[in-house]
């Protein structure tokens, strides 16, 4: 539980970087930015976060002004945002960002329970708002929800209303689908592995998919396998020299 240990793992000090400003190098990779006045706390969540495909910690802030500095640098495409800091207010952050021309996403993550700081977190359009302490598991089905929900941003085709409606109620299935899981799969792994094909450069076998993803390989062809028989994602064979040809698999546009 975060704020209590922290698991094996280093950490940048506040306001340095991990690896590389700008944006990602690898395609497909989402750029994060841990901003937090408790460094132990901060250590913790970068750690939870590296655990989560395809995240990238690139760094670490622990006031308002580095957190403003690092993303002038560093270009994340997150930021986990808490609230208390001790030169502001978190949510004072966010129009600096805007302001200077950055569209990073945030997801504030506090211990903040008032409703006034839920109500200001909603009106300056944040992602989601975790509050502390949380477990692993919460962190990591918000970090594969906002996965998901970004691919179909960036890759949505409006054709009409019910579109725009899917993309803003977050609705990963077809219209004619959605809510309609069946029995023993979950919406969070499908809208990983939805994630995880439309992020792919070309076609995954089920064992690529499940690499990436991190669950097991007859899972990954569970889904996989969903998503053709509902015709989200198409179906082709690779043959190799010998045995069963390779089943693989992308998302459709």
């Amino acid at each position: 539980m975060t704020g209590t240990s922290s698991p094996p793992g280093t950490s940048s000090p506040p306001g340095t970087s991990s690896g590389p400003s700008g944006p990602s190098s690898t395609p497909g990779t989402i750029d994060v930015l841990v901003v937090d006045d408790d460094f132990m706390v901060a250590r913790v969540h970068r750690t939870f976060v590296e655990r989560v495909e395809p995240f990238h910690v690139v760094g670490v802030a622990s006031t308002g002004e580095q957190a403003v500095a690092a993303v002038d640098e560093l270009r994340p495409d997150l930021v986990l945002l808490d609230l208390y800091l001790p030169d502001g207010f978190g949510l004072d952050v966010i129009p600096r960002l805007r302001t200077a021309g950055h569209d990073c996403d945030v997801m504030v993550i506090s211990a903040a329970r008032e409703a006034d700081s839920v109500r200001g977190a909603v009106r300056h359009g944040v992602v989601d708002y975790l509050l502390k302490p949380f477990e692993f598991e919460e962190l990591r089905s918000r970090l594969q929800r906002y996965a998901a929900q970004r691919g179909r941003l960036l890759t949505t085709v409006v054709r009409g209303q019910a579109d725009v409606d899917r993309v803003l109620a977050g609705a990963t299935a077809p219209a004619s689908t959605a809510g309609a899981l069946p029995k023993g799969m979950s919406v969070e792994t499908a809208e990983l592995i939805e994630a995880t094909l439309r992020a792919a450069d070309g076609t995954l076998s089920a064992t690529e998919c499940a690499t990436l993803t991190g669950i097991s390989r007859v899972s990954a062809r569970r889904y996989l396998e969903y998503f053709h028989g509902t015709g989200s994602a198409d179906v082709s064979l690779r043959y190799g020299v010998a045995g069963r040809p390779e089943r693989r698999y992308s998302w459709r546009v």
